[in-house]
């Protein structure tokens, strides 16, 4: 008897090291993976564009250089002189000190620029992201509760429209509906932009300004997103509804709501949790359409504007940051998905 109690505080105390070593390797093979990841970016982002055939400097000029001192000129200027290797070595070594190059169109540093058109994006598709989070997670909540029953098949084919909606063509129709106007339904919505230019900056007209020209865009990208949250959440509480440890659970006398509020939505929302981690990564990336539909001055429409010249530092920067944000959003779903459930470490 008293080898039996004196065995299980070791085994107690035994199994905490044993969890934190075990969570601790699964951190450590995720942080190598993120930064295997990044080492990739960083490689492709530098020789996508130079791999190409042509010369990257009458590529970039569109044939804005009249002679070949002009080429010379911006050759050497952008350290296209230099041989591929030392090129690739001054890219990593501007690219760590956060120098990612100078914008052929503003003449301005990316950095700069890119921290300038950031927090519209963040504004908008973090606002846009949020809203679809909580109401795409509520309707498949509902939708699943209710399988089968006439507001499943409502919300089930509301979210299955969205889902194969195309984004620029639900915000067109928004735009031509009640920002133009259509008939009886007045315009009231602004067409594009993100303020008024009567309006002074820093003051509280200011921010009821933005919000409103942000009310469109908003709304587009809410309605596109809330369909993967409430598909991927009906589904995943649909297969917990029918596990075991609910039965069990109801067998204990607990009420029906009870089991599926504080333990059958826990555990469904794992996926969903998953999905929320890795979109966080495309809001630095932006949503391009809405945001060239729109006329929002974000990530996105600096992409599609550095496309027509071709930027190609901004584009380098803009692919940059999108994907390095993407890299940082799945290493923390990872995490996240570690801590919520301890089986995925082994």
């Amino acid at each position: 008897m008293s080898a039996t109690l004196t065995s299980s505080p070791g085994a107690a105390t035994g199994s905490a090291p044993a969890a934190r070593q075990s969570y601790a390797r699964y951190v450590g093979g995720r942080l190598l993976g993120a930064l295997g990841s990044l080492a990739f970016v960083l490689v492709v982002n530098f020789f996508l564009f130079r791999v190409l055939p042509g010369d990257p400097a009458r590529t970039l000029g569109r044939g804005r250089f009249r002679t070949e001192e002009q080429l010379e000129q911006f050759r050497a200027t952008y350290g296209l002189t230099e041989p591929l290797p030392q090129q690739f070595v001054t890219f990593l070594q501007n690219t760590l000190t956060g120098d990612l190059g100078i914008s052929l169109r503003y003449r301005v540093p990316v950095a700069d620029l890119i921290l300038d058109r950031l927090w519209p994006t963040l504004l908008l598709v973090g606002t846009s992201m949020l809203l679809a989070t909580v109401i795409g997670v509520y309707l498949g909540m509902i939708s699943a509760w209710n399988r089968g029953r006439p507001v499943d098949r409502v919300w089930t084919n509301s979210t299955l429209t969205l889902y194969s909606m195309p984004e620029w063509w639900l915000g067109l129709l928004l735009i031509a509906t009640v920002a133009v106007g259509a008939g009886p339904i007045p315009g009231i919505f602004p067409t594009g932009g993100l303020n008024s230019v009567d309006v002074d900056p820093g003051t509280f007209d200011y921010v009821l300004d933005t919000a409103w020209h942000l009310t469109l865009p908003v709304i587009t990208l809410t309605l596109a997103y809330l369909a993967d949250y409430a598909l991927i959440m009906r589904s995943s509480l649909l297969d917990e509804l029918g596990e075991d440890y609910l039965v069990t659970a109801r067998a204990k006398g607990l009420r029906d709501i009870a089991v599926r509020r504080h333990h059958a939505v826990p555990n469904a929302l794992l996926p969903t949790t998953t999905l929320v981690a890795l979109n966080l990564g495309f809001v630095v990336s932006g949503a391009i359409t809405i945001e060239t539909i729109f006329s929002i001055p974000g990530l996105g429409l600096l992409a599609t504007e550095a496309l027509s010249i071709p930027d190609y530092w901004v584009l380098q920067g803009t692919f940059l940051v999108a994907s390095a944000a993407v890299i940082l959003a799945n290493l923390l779903a990872n995490l996240l998905y570690g801590v919520l459930d301890p089986r995925v470490r082994t």
